[in-house]
């Protein structure tokens, strides 16, 4: 069988040699970043905790709202009398802790208060979880005093 010229094949121009050479690397980079990136422990863990992170964040707004819920249902259900010593008694909370601050400042040694303030950072850094967890507590606490009330 004889071939015209017009049923050869023509020669890729420089051009298409270029754009094939640089998908050829695009792939070849692709197919070499699976098995790296499988052996990538750092990189996987950073990723797991990060995800993590996010879904923390997503069920501590959920408990928010739900401690929220539940206190408001209890308050809601609180004679006025009890929210009236609740109210006293965290008058007397703060001003307890005020006091309890200034004889800390006055008394304490530097290295404990610089150890008390990083605890402090820590918890200002972390408080959305913080509180979840006081609200709940305080609906447990309200919900069995209201019940022995």
């Amino acid at each position: 069988m004889t071939h015209t010229p017009a049923d050869r094949p023509s020669a890729p121009n420089p051009e298409q040699l270029r754009e094939q050479i640089e998908q050829t690397r695009h792939d070849l980079g692709q197919t070499v970043q699976v098995p790296a990136d499988k052996t990538d422990v750092k990189a996987r863990t950073q990723h797991k905790a990060g995800e993590l992170k996010e879904q923390a964040v997503v069920k501590a707004d959920e408990l928010k709202a739900q401690a929220a819920k539940a206190t408001s249902q209890v308050q809601d259900k609180l004679p006025d009398s009890v929210k009236d010593k609740a109210a006293q008694a965290a008058g007397q909370v703060r001003a307890t802790a005020a006091r309890a601050g200034r004889m800390w400042e006055e008394k304490a040694p530097e290295p404990l208060r610089q150890k008390t303030a990083q605890s402090a950072q820590l918890a200002r850094d972390h408080r959305t979880v913080l509180l979840v967890a006081a609200a709940g507590v305080t609906v447990l606490w309200l919900a069995s005093h209201s019940k022995k009330g």
